[in-house]
């Protein structure tokens, strides 16, 4: 027997429920078992090839260090308000100081992490180069890591870890990363104790061709390749992964399976029953962490006892998030309700505040993307205006508008102006694609506004030079830069008001005659 694929658009009843449901989430606890894993990542632009050999030269310019494998379980499981506690293992180096640092940073409980003087903290350095300042691509990852099972002393200490705090929480997530701290011993205590507890247990499985020792889990989540591995079947299609989830359920005695299919979605799996969740086309700028992010969102779902297939959906939408993002970005619950309610893009969801739009830079500074900023009055948006604004969006990955007030627009312009108010003028902004988000401001200038968001690149657009451009000094200040683009000829906002007023006496002079 098969569950029709869900329509959620078609059903207005069913996204009503499933958003107050989501919404009504409070902060459920959740364990995480796993390998622990420091993201190192190195930026820089990528100008030219090595003299001394063929290969490309990066020239660094930011280093950042993020939380990986179960560590960043546990990220993504605190950015969707889940309190969080740690069971896993750290080398005695700097580099476990530090991911336990970051860990203890994000109010993770790391009570339950073990450091291993046998072993070293597992990293993994990756190498993003920019091309002519555009989107960050992966040029190099280099790992450094011992994958040996943990020593008998600690696995009995993780194991009476386990047993003793089960009922503190009410999920467990187990993430595999094949790192050693996911031994057959620790994982079947951890079942059978969530089990007993009556708590559900999800495992993101390592890249195995057995999964015994999941044997008796809630959920497991592998993605189309590890199923393939495991279940020796090819999947090409959404009934090839039925197929196969089927095959896992049925001979490892495994509740249900949800396997990842990238662009195809989702297939629920459990027993003889299957439901398919399509996904929506994604800009993909990097893949690294969907995996990650459908257990902590699924961990969140289930552990507030939301129905699988709703926690499926808010899964699916949380890990379309995650690849639109360079690294490993938490999404908050705000960025998931907004897609679920078909918000994500709309007019008064870009309208923000100038505590917002810099925190929105500073998101986008972190996924490596740059951001435009420009400004004006936009008094009756004609076509130059919008050749402008692509021309300014054109110029990095995110475009921030600077609006004068109503009163702003007076005391520039005179009190015949603006024509239209500021309300309208910013919904006006809002509705093109081009632009991200609308900030209103009542200075006569924009510095106030360039001092909190720090754009990467400040764009006016009309007859001015770079040197005539307000703020100038302020963006260069820092490193940023400023661009005057090209002029629509014979087209601006005083020219049409003026042909207004002029076709309007004429009216006026043709009824008095």
């Amino acid at each position: 027997m098969s569950i029709p694929s869900p329509n959620i658009s078609s059903s207005r009843i069913a996204r009503q429920q499933l958003l107050a449901d989501f919404r009504a989430i409070k902060s459920p606890r959740i364990l995480v078992v796993g390998d622990l894993i420091l993201d190192r990542y190195t930026w820089g632009d990528v100008p030219r090839i090595s003299p001394e050999a063929p290969v490309l030269i990066l020239t660094a310019d930011r280093r950042e260090e993020r939380l990986g494998g179960a560590a960043s379980v546990c990220s993504l499981l605190r950015g969707l308000d889940v309190s969080v506690s740690c069971l896993g293992v750290v080398g005695d180096d700097s580099d476990g100081q530090r991911l336990l640092q970051l860990l203890k940073e994000q109010d993770v409980d790391v009570a339950g992490v073990l450091s291993d003087s046998n072993r070293v903290t597992t990293v993994k350095e990756r190498f993003m180069g920019r091309a002519a300042n555009r989107h960050p691509h992966q040029i190099l990852r280099v790992d450094r890591e011992q994958t040996h099972s943990l020593d008998e002393p600690l696995q009995v200490i993780a194991i009476a870890d386990v047993v003793k705090r089960i009922k503190q929480f009410d999920a467990v997530l187990i993430s595999d990363y094949a790192k050693g701290v996911c031994t057959a011993e620790l994982i079947a205590t951890a079942i059978s104790a969530a089990t007993k507890a009556n708590l559900p247990v999800l495992v993101d499985p390592a890249r195995l061709n057995d999964y015994s020792n999941y044997r008796g889990a809630s959920i497991v989540t592998p993605n189309r390749a590890e199923t393939e591995l495991v279940s020796g079947l090819k999947i090409a299609s959404v009934e090839q992964a039925i197929d196969a989830g089927q095959k896992l359920c049925q001979q490892y005695d495994i509740g249900a399976a949800v396997v990842t299919l990238d662009q195809d979605g989702m297939v629920l799996v459990t027993g003889d029953e299957s439901q398919v969740f399509p996904t929506r086309p994604r800009r993909v700028y990097d893949i690294t962490g969907a995996g990650d992010t459908v257990l902590a969102a699924l961990g969140l779902g289930q552990a507030a006892g939301l129905s699988l297939p709703d926690s499926i959906q808010i899964a699916n939408v949380a890990a379309g998030l995650e690849v639109e993002q360079v690294g490993v970005v938490p999404i908050p619950r705000a960025d998931i309700e907004n897609e679920l309610t078909g918000q994500t893009g709309a007019t008064q969801s870009k309208l923000v505040t100038v505590d917002e739009a810099a925190e929105a830079t500073e998101n986008a500074r972190r996924r490596g993307q740059s951001v435009v900023f420009t400004n004006g009055c936009f008094d009756l948006l004609h076509v130059g205006h919008v050749t402008y604004l692509q021309e300014a969006a054109a110029l990095g990955d995110m475009l921030i508008i600077g609006m004068n007030s109503d009163d702003s627009i007076r005391r520039l312009k005179g009190e015949s102006r603006p024509v239209i108010n500021e309300q309208n003028r910013a919904a006006l902004l809002a509705a093109l694609q081009c632009v991200d988000f609308v900030v209103v401001f009542d200075e006569d200038t924009p510095c106030d506004l360039l001092e909190k968001i720090r754009p990467d690149t400040l764009v006016k657009g009309g007859t001015y030079s770079p040197d005539e451009v307000v703020g100038k000094d302020i963006v260069e200040s820092y490193g940023g830069t400023v661009c005057v683009t090209s002029v629509s000829v014979n087209v601006s906002t005083t020219k049409i008001v003026e042909k207004i007023r002029q076709q309007d006496n004429e009216n006026q002079q043709d009824k008095a005659e």
